[in-house]
This record gives C-alpha cells, sequence and structure tokens, in this order.
C-alpha cells in the first residue's frame, strides 16, 4: 500500500515546519525522531513488501560504500533535490520504500555505517518544539508526516538511456 501527500492540514502543517528548517537541522531532526520513536516504526514499515525491503537495502547499500563526507553529502541532495543517480534511484521508489530507506540509514548511523550523528548534538529550539509536538500525535499521524515528509525528496528517474 503507498501512501501519497495527504489532504490533513495537521500533517501537512508539521511537514511544512520539517521542511522550513535548514537542511542539517531537517537531518537532525529526523535522526531524533528515529532515536525517540524508531522502535516503534518497525523495520518492515508500514506497508512495506519484500520487494519494496530489497530496493530500499539496495540503495542504502551503495551508500554505505561511500566515504562519510559523500553520505552526508547525498542526504543533503535528497533534501534539496539535486538530480544525480543515487537520487533519481531515490525518487523512483514508493513512499513507502522510501521511508524504509531512512528507516535503513538511521540504523546505519547507529552502528556508524552510515555518518554518525555528533554526539552532542542539540537540536534547535524550533526543532525541539517540532519533536515534541510529533510525539503527541498518534502512531499512524506520525507514520504519514513521516511518509509526506521523504516522499517529494530525491529527484525524478529519467528513461533508460538518460540514467
Amino acid at each position: 500500500m503507498t501512501f501519497t501527500q495527504t489532504n490533513d492540514p495537521n500533517i501537512r502543517e508539521h511537514v511544512q515546519a520539517f521542511q522550513s528548517l535548514p537542511v542539517d537541522e531537517q537531518l537532525a531532526l529526523f535522526w531524533f525522531v528515529y532515536k525517540e520513536m524508531g522502535k516503534s516504526v518497525t523495520p518492515a514499515a508500514p506497508g512495506a513488501s519484500t520487494v519494496s525491503d530489497e530496493v530500499a537495502e539496495g540503495l542504502f547499500n551503495q551508500i554505505k560504500e561511500l566515504s562519510h563526507d559523500e553520505q552526508l553529502q547525498f542526504q543533503r541532495d535528497l533534501i534539496n533535490n539535486v538530480d544525480n543517480q543515487y537520487s533519481r534511484m531515490y525518487g523512483s521508489m514508493s513512499d513507502t520504500t522510501k521511508l524504509l530507506f531512512w528507516y535503513r540509514l538511521a540504523q546505519g548511523m547507529e552502528n556508524a555505517t552510515i555518518v554518525p550523528m555528533p554526539s552532542d548534538y542539540k537540536l534547535s529550539s524550533q526543532s525541539q518544539d517540532l519533536l515534541n509536538k510529533i510525539k503527541q500525535i498518534e502512531f499512524e499521524q506520525q507514520i504519514n508526516i513521516f511518509r509526506d515528509y521523504v516522499s517529494p525528496m530525491g529527484a525524478e528517474p529519467k528513461a533508460g538511456a538518460e540514467v
């Protein structure tokens, strides 16, 4: 099951607040979301299939081979919709697979396969406020927020020869 961008004004408000943050702050907030709530988002994200898992794992395996600086740049490029090979691969994924991919990235950050979050990093007050608001929302709404947040990232896939 693929979820599309919702018309729920509450969800849209949270997604827009997320997107209004500077790129590195968005990455940090998404990390803190994973740390605080990641255990409830199972590795098999709601609606994920074996195919989704394989697709997310395939891109993850390519990204983990990059240097930590390149991994961080890749994450920034996704948020900034930079058009490159990896962001087009991401852009071709379903919303559920994108959410699963970010879950894999967070797991990789936790075990330092992916560039880890500095241990002394503190969220800005704006990001902390948003995190606190998200924590008060029911689980299904949280998933919709995260799905709508990751959905527009990346670049549009190109036709075969253009890849």
